[in-house]
């Protein structure tokens, strides 16, 4: 802008505009060119935008666009938003930015050709992935604030939950949504098979025998929404659970009994926790009792019970068998007392096993003097 004997010559390039203002009121946008005035009292001034940026800022906008809205049309557009709307921004095609609620923004028709999508979040929460990508990706702290994302695992589901309230289930994958003016916040539930350890429970059995018993259950959640209706936190509510139906179970009963049917044990827990985890969303797949502890003097006492007992059924067995021994005795002599032959066959059948151990055997009298006479048995050299 040059000044000369009250003229002025103001020059817009091809890639600037001007706004005039003479007695600091609006008159009008000057396209580019070359522009003289007389204005011996500087009463005239031009500010000059660079359109390549195609936001418009100016101080006192809002009174521009009261006073002179038609004029501005023409060469600005005009963008209001209600306070739940937003606005995405377009430029040559491109989605680049977000227009917070409540916003106006001006922006120059030309060189860059500018589209503004507006959205009503009042009761959408989500936007799609795709357009989440592209704002993120362009880094913006105003993108950034905008929009919250979650990416949800294929084995689990999420929870959206606004201002306290659970709105909707998240499917796996991404899952972009509007913070505008809500607290938005997701919870991710596993609904995998997972297992969980009950450790070191000091319990007392039926016939007051102290002992710590290690618990591994199975369980997995069935309906997240219920559970987390139901349940404050439904990880913990199984534990204590599982704790409450191991302590009802081994208080039932007595230390043989815990020992001798440990599967009749685990249904019974299985069945205690089915009972009352029924209704929560959650279930128990298994129940398995890991180990059994005793009190080291338990352990002696024990182990002598068990030594007793297994000597007691050594001494049975080797009494059975003796008296077994003797009844067959017994029935073969009476065998033979009946029945002389078989007497003979007896002595005949000890005689060949003698013989197998000696080398020479002198008989007298022939077959008879076998069956009827005494057998002598000479051993050479004797």
């Amino acid at each position: 802008m040059n000044a000369m004997m009250g003229m002025k010559r103001v020059t817009i390039a091809q890639y600037e505009r001007g706004l005039l203002f003479r007695n600091r009121s609006f008159e009008a946008v000057l396209d580019p060119g070359v522009y003289w005035m007389f204005d011996p009292l500087n009463r005239t001034e031009i500010k000059v935008y660079d359109v390549a940026v195609a936001e418009f800022e100016h101080p006192r906008v809002d009174v521009l666009i009261t006073e002179a809205r038609a004029l501005i049309e023409r060469h600005l557009m005009i963008v209001e938003l209600g306070d739940r709307e937003v606005g995405l921004v377009y430029k040559n095609g491109r989605l680049e930015s977000v227009l917070a609620p409540g916003k106006r923004q001006l922006y120059w028709r030309w060189p860059i050709v500018v589209r503004v999508d507006v959205k009503d979040i009042s009761r959408d929460f989500a936007l799609d992935a795709a357009t989440a990508r592209i704002l993120m990706r362009a880094g913006s702290a105003a993108n950034t604030a905008a929009i919250g994302s979650v990416e949800v695992p294929d084995t689990s589901v999420g929870l959206l939950i606004a201002d306290g309230e659970l709105r909707e289930v998240l499917k796996p994958g991404l899952t972009a949504f509007w913070k505008f003016q809500r607290n938005v916040k997701v919870e991710l539930v596993d609904l995998r098979l997972q297992t969980m350890e009950v450790a070191g429970q000091e319990i007392l059995t039926r016939d007051k025998v102290s002992l710590r018993v290690n618990l591994t259950a199975l369980w997995q959640v069935l309906d997240p929404v219920l559970a987390r209706t139901r349940l404050v936190n439904f990880v913990e509510y199984v534990y204590k659970e599982l704790q409450f139906a191991l302590r009802e179970a081994v208080g039932a009963r007595t230390l043989d009994e815990l020992l001798g049917d440990k599967g009749a044990f685990d249904r019974e827990i299985s069945a205690i926790v089915a009972g009352k985890l029924e209704g929560n969303g959650v279930v128990v797949r298994s129940v398995g009792v890991k180990d059994v502890i005793l009190p080291g003097e338990m352990k002696v006492i024990l182990n002598q019970v068990v030594e007793a007992e297994k000597i007691a059924q050594a001494n049975l067995i080797r009494r059975r068998e003796e008296t077994a021994a003797t009844r067959s005795l017994l029935n073969t002599a009476r065998l033979m007392d009946d029945n002389p032959t078989l007497l003979r066959l007896k002595e005949l059948e000890t005689l060949e096993k003698v013989t197998e151990k000696i080398d020479k055997l002198t008989v007298f009298g022939g077959l008879e003097g076998v069956l009827k006479d005494v057998v002598r048995i000479q051993v050479p050299g004797a």
